[in-house]
């Protein structure tokens, strides 16, 4: 197989990878609380999925 000349600079590999960052993945928010979560997950607030209490709810104590 062939192997590449010449390395790629960093500005190079940079550019390219510009984009990569710029967008949070299909995520949503909790329609119980409005907070952010990824699809087909459980609220990592509220704990809810489908309209259903599924994950104990993190309670922050101080």
């Amino acid at each position: 197989m062939p192997n590449p000349k010449r390395r790629h600079s960093k500005q190079r590999t940079a550019k390219r990878r510009s984009h990569d960052f710029l967008t949070v993945p299909n995520s949503g928010n909790c329609p119980n609380c409005g907070e952010r979560k990824l699809p087909h997950h459980a609220c990592p607030k509220c704990g809810e999925y489908r309209g259903r209490a599924v994950v104990a709810a993190a309670t922050k104590e101080a």
